[in-house]
């Protein structure tokens, strides 16, 4: 679908299925992308705010006010047509399917260091992958205890990804610090 002719953003449909669970707040929102969708997905206040404006201007949601403590508030529930773009979109094959983690971008120009200081970027993607992963348990009551499935679903997902994530980790820094063999030809940095 397209509001003011742009195509919606993922941030969008992040929103449209947030506040089709309940109406919510762009901080709401923003509340409920960090202790879900932030870990396959993320979405900053910069994101959300302007893309509750594109929405409403589109009518896939409304927002009403609902102050609290004095503080103006606007809290946001999905429409029908909001509904139907949203069911349309998840009837779709996904477009995206990306992986953006800083620490394998370094590790993946890592020649240009010392062996150990390459080590050092896997113990502290281990390190990174193991707190995820508590974080993903302390998640899983509250994920167990929905009436809808699908979101423990992913949730196991990401606890499976990030337990075979840390434990590669510490397979490859093992690699690392044994001395994986350099390319044919080419030096692969100072003290290797």
């Amino acid at each position: 679908m397209e509001t003011g002719g742009t195509e919606l953003s993922a941030t969008a449909y992040v929103i449209l299925g947030l506040v089709r669970e309940r109406p919510r707040s762009g901080y709401e929102i923003k509340a409920a992308v960090d202790t879900s969708t932030r870990f396959f997905w993320a979405a900053s206040y910069g994101q959300i705010y302007p893309e509750l404006r594109r929405l409403a201007e589109a009518g896939l949601i409304a927002g009403s006010e609902a102050p609290t403590g004095g503080r103006r508030r606007t809290v946001y529930e999905i429409t029908a047509d909001g509904e139907a773009e949203l069911r349309a979109w998840l009837r779709r094959p996904p477009r995206t399917f990306e992986l953006r983690d800083e620490g394998l971008l370094k590790l993946f120009f890592a020649g240009a260091l010392p062996r150990e200081e390459a080590a050092a970027i896997l113990r502290e993607m281990r390190a990174y992958r193991l707190q995820m992963l508590r974080s993903l348990h302390e998640i899983e009551p509250h994920a167990r205890a929905l009436d809808d499935p699908y979101p423990l679903l992913v949730l196991r997902s990401g606890i499976e990804f990030a337990s075979w994530f840390a434990d590669w980790c510490r397979r490859a820094e093992e690699e690392v610090l044994a001395g994986l063999p350099a390319p044919a030809g080419r030096d692969r940095g100072e003290g290797r």
